[in-house]
């Protein structure tokens, strides 16, 4: 592939100015189809647009770039790990009569708010030093915030499989058959491919409606402003207590992705040799991380996170140079103009969705076992039980419960608290107060890239 740069253990790595150009533009397309997949799904599943989604997973992932100083190459695509909060807004919103377009930029407002979050943490850990600040999140709390992320989601990736489930298994299969047996960039993107394959099928058996693809425009604008947070305040009817619920449903979600951050830099730092966590800086990634899920949920855009898929085709291409990841961003950037893309998108079949949902869901409950289980969380001690049982018999009982969620009033506002943001308070005051020795977060270098869409 060109001169090689310096050798390791498992072959030769390359710089990507000694590749060339034309290389460079094609190896910028490996990093895009990566992330495809997953960041799409996002806005498919949750109303948003796939034209701000794409705009600004791009646009956050070049000013990650900027303020870690070019060092770390890193793509910033679409969180999973808001679904929850998004469908808890909505499902909200239903109840005082607004429509799902209309509810969402309250949703948008909490993601802000939890982007904002990550700045926090930033100044704590740059005063503090990250180690301190860890402690107070140890993998006994975040572990089974993302297994009851995972289990809550379930039931909705079931009733889209539900209309019609030739199409679902189809993409379940080729997800499994290529991730399992796949060689090379295919087994990279086994959600990618499984989602091309079952939508083509629902395609030629007439189960796709196209009339929306030959109706958009090849060029248009992103985002339109009432699907904005901007929009939202602009209108002058803006609910109070729902925006307030809003906000106190989502950001406590930030705990457990800001915990999955902090893995993902970690495993970039094993997979290319240099200690990131050092230099650039946590502080410096989270501002990063921070700052672009903040603008891209004032925009209509899902919370945005490290992508771990990026991390795989650095691993198996060994070319680090960020410069290439920067070459899918812009090319994220450039599709998200084309309403005619975002349309072919937007057509997917529900079955295909909830095919590749029932694996995405079922792999962030297991991220979370896997996050404990690379810590060390030790059940042999009575108080990791009890914060485990209590997070967990929260975040799923008051979800699936007749009340489906925790309703009190302040002043003149219904404030509403899901399950999980209940159960992620309670959890981290929990873990806090009880007698004996927490096990800290200790990312590990070569097995914790997290699931990277969430």
């Amino acid at each position: 592939m060109g001169k090689e740069k310096k050798a390791s253990l498992d072959g030769p790595i390359y710089d990507a100015r000694e590749l060339g150009t034309p290389k460079m533009l094609v190896l910028g397309l490996q990093h895009l189809f990566a992330m495809f997949g997953a960041t799409v799904l996002v806005p498919i599943l949750t109303g948003l647009s796939v034209s701000s989604t794409l705009l600004f997973a791009g646009l956050a992932t070049l000013f990650m770039h900027l303020v870690t100083k070019k060092k770390v190459p890193v793509f910033l695509g679409s969180s999973f790990a808001f679904l929850g909060g998004y469908f808890a807004v909505v499902a909200s919103g239903a109840e005082l009569g607004l429509s799902q377009r209309e509810a969402l930029p309250y949703a948008g407002v909490g993601v802000a708010c939890a982007g904002l979050l990550y700045l926090v943490l930033s100044l704590v850990c740059k005063a503090f030093g990250s180690k301190n600040v860890m402690r107070f999140f140890p993998p006994v709390v975040t572990g089974p915030i993302i297994i009851a992320i995972g289990l809550i989601l379930a039931p909705s990736a079931i009733n889209n499989c539900s209309t019609n489930w030739f199409i679902a298994l189809i993409a379940i299969v080729v997800v499994i058959v290529c991730n399992i047996w796949g060689k090379g960039m295919i087994k990279i993107v086994p959600i990618l491919m499984g989602v091309l394959a079952s939508y083509l099928v629902a395609a030629l058996t007439g189960n796709v409606d196209f009339t929306a693809v030959k109706e958009a425009a090849w060029i248009g604008f992103p985002f339109e402003m009432q699907d904005t947070v901007f929009g939202l305040f602009a209108s002058g009817k803006v609910n109070s207590g729902l925006l307030v619920s809003s906000i106190i449903m989502i950001v406590p979600i930030a705990f457990a992705t800001m915990m999955e951050h902090v893995g993902d830099i970690s495993a970039i730092s094993g997979a290319i040799g240099k200690n990131l966590i050092e230099d650039p800086g946590l502080d410096r990634t989270l501002i990063g991380d921070g700052v672009g899920t903040t603008l891209a949920a004032l925009f209509g855009a899902p919370a945005n996170t490290t992508y771990g898929e990026n991390t795989g085709v650095l691993v198996l291409t060994k070319v680090y140079d960020p410069k290439v990841v920067r070459l899918a961003a812009i090319y994220a950037i450039v599709l998200s103009f084309c309403p005619k893309f975002a349309a072919l998108i937007s057509s997917m079949p529900a079955a295909t969705i909830g095919g590749v949902s029932i694996i995405l869901y079922g792999m962030i409950s297991a991220v979370g076992v896997r996050n404990m289980v690379e810590n060390h969380t030790d059940f042999q001690k009575s108080r990791n039980v009890i914060v485990a049982a209590v997070i967990l018999g929260l975040a799923l009982g008051i979800n699936f419960s007749d009340i489906g969620a925790i309703t009190f009033v302040i002043g003149n506002m219904n404030v509403s608290l899901s399950g999980l943001a209940v159960a992620s308070i309670v959890g981290i005051l929990l873990n806090a107060a009880l007698p004996g020795k927490r096990n800290e977060y200790m990312p590990n270098q070569e097995n914790s890239a997290s699931l990277g869409k969430f």
